[in-house]
């Protein structure tokens, strides 16, 4: 509930700041800085696979209760991230420096503002780095509330940047990436030291467990595919629309995924309450409580983002516009687009959980990762025979279905989930849900259009209204029920 609430503050705070950023910048400094941004995300690929295991190995170890152990593993994953901190800053003060100033499209006028922007995102991407045994502490012990006060922190802090950005003494895009960078660094001080003082494993001593490095290094090995691929295919495709269309295009994709982290961040902090959970009782051998927790979440991550993307899905063009003013050509499609990948790869985030928690991931990885990786070489090859840019996502969203088939057939080898089950009870499920709740907006939006506010108050509520009802009529069972009625009435009587 602290998630939620800080949630529904942070969306308004952050579509407001993300307006007024775009009409500060301009398009095409907005575009700058998201594709430059982007270059130094790729090597995600390097990390995201590190950082994904040292996650499991705290969560897991919390799980088994093992303090020395616990403690042994915490100052491993420090000594890993420092190693790797000091590999990618290399990496990216050559080859991604020969990138940004030879084959991107920026004008020449620009360039010297996007090396700024490219050094201050080196140096925040060190800093997250360094703070992932941190982060992922917090979530192993569950302490939602450290991430709702400091988020809250970060949301308002942006939206000052937004504020003095118009009255800035040098450049308005270094000025911004400057202070992104100051934020940045003050929101990973405030996360260390919460960890330090609240968590006894979070006290870093110069040690070398050549075991646990190892393992987690084994572990990293075969989840770099999986972390590479979705790197490749989100950053890679922000560079492939670059390549081919330029700033203008990067900047309608910035606002689409301002939309979508405005949105996601619902259905990510459910998932991030309910992953240690999944985890840990995987390491307790309660597996039927798991199985439990795997089909209820990946069904309520589900549902989550339809009531909030529905509407916007519907409205997306009137809703940019009132938004932001200027819309940038392609904004709204790929508003649209992207919410309805996101919708799909939610029902992924349990299934990935538990299959980070059994460690035995080399075959998962091998199939479900090769499967992600075409997205870029596809998206590359329809975009050269003269594809529009919305191809990009509508790649994305068919691989995504097939990488959720893979990942069922898979697990039910390795940890006997049920394949029919889950399409029967999840998938076939948020299929229908979703149908029956598109089809009263539809019909309205045919018949009333979308002319003016008035039209768009009665579409986007119409929308709303639909997906909850067929939320609880079609996509919740009886359980489900009764846990609506329990919380409606708690909530009730809090108030009386």
């Amino acid at each position: 509930m602290l998630l939620y609430g800080r949630m529904l503050m942070l969306m308004v705070v952050s579509l407001y700041t993300s307006r007024v950023i775009l009409n500060a910048l301009g398009i095409e400094d907005y575009g700058i800085y998201n594709v430059v941004g982007g270059v130094v995300a790729m090597f995600n690929i390097l990390s995201g696979s590190l950082s994904a295991a040292i996650s499991r190995f705290i969560t897991f170890e919390l799980g088994k209760g093992d303090m020395d152990r616990q403690k042994k593993v915490f100052c491993t994953a420090i000594n890993v991230q420092l190693t790797l901190i000091v590999i990618i800053v290399i990496l990216l003060e050559t080859g991604g420096l020969w990138f940004l100033n030879s084959k991107m499209v920026i004008s020449s006028d620009r360039l010297i503002a996007a090396n700024w922007v490219f050094q201050f995102s080196v140096i925040t991407f060190a800093v997250n780095l360094w703070s992932v045994p941190y982060n992922a502490s917090i979530i192993a012990h569950e302490k939602m509330s450290a991430f709702a006060y400091i988020s809250l922190f970060d949301a308002f802090a942006k939206l000052f940047i937004a504020i003095v950005i118009l009255w800035n003494p040098i450049d308005r895009l270094v000025f911004y990436g400057g202070l992104m960078l100051a934020v940045g660094l003050i929101q990973r001080t405030i996360y260390t030291w919460y960890c330090k003082k609240h968590f006894d494993e979070c006290t870093y001593n110069i040690s070398f467990d050549k075991e646990i490095t190892k393992e987690m290094f084994g572990f990293a090995g075969w989840n770099f595919i999986g972390a590479a691929a979705a790197v490749l295919r989100d950053q890679g495709g922000n560079m492939i629309i670059n390549l081919f269309f330029g700033p203008g295009v990067n900047a309608a994709r910035g606002v689409a995924m301002s939309i979508n982290h405005a949105v996601i961040g619902f259905v990510t902090n459910f998932q991030t309450a309910l992953n240690p959970q999944i985890t840990k009782n995987y390491a307790s051998g309660n597996h039927e409580y798991m199985f439990k927790l795997i089909f209820q979440g990946a069904r309520l991550s589900f549902y989550i983002l339809l009531i909030l993307a529905l509407p916007i899905i519907f409205t997306a063009q009137y809703l940019l516009e009132m938004w932001l003013g200027i819309v940038p050509d392609h904004a709204a499609n790929f508003a649209r687009l992207v919410l309805v990948f996101t919708m799909s790869e939610s029902l992924s985030g349990p299934l990935i959980t538990v299959m980070l928690a059994t460690g035995n991931i080399r075959s998962y990885q091998i199939i479900v990762g090769g499967c992600q990786l075409l997205n870029l070489p596809i998206s590359y090859i329809l975009l050269r025979y003269g594809w529009p840019p919305e191809t990009i996502f509508i790649v994305s969203i068919a691989v995504s279905v097939l990488c959720e088939m893979a990942r069922l057939v898979m697990l039910r080898d390795m940890i006997k989930i049920s394949v029919r089950g889950f399409l029967k009870n999840v998938y076939f499920n948020v299929i229908f849900v979703t149908i029956f709740a598109s089809i009263l907006p539809y019909i309205t939006k045919y018949y009333l259009g979308l002319g003016d506010f008035f039209d768009f108050f009665i579409i986007f509520t119409v929308s709303v209204i639909s997906s909850i009802v067929a939320i609880y009529i079609i996509g919740c069972n009886k359980t489900d029920r009764l846990l609506i009625h329990q919380a409606f009435n708690k909530v009730q009587k809090r108030f009386q």
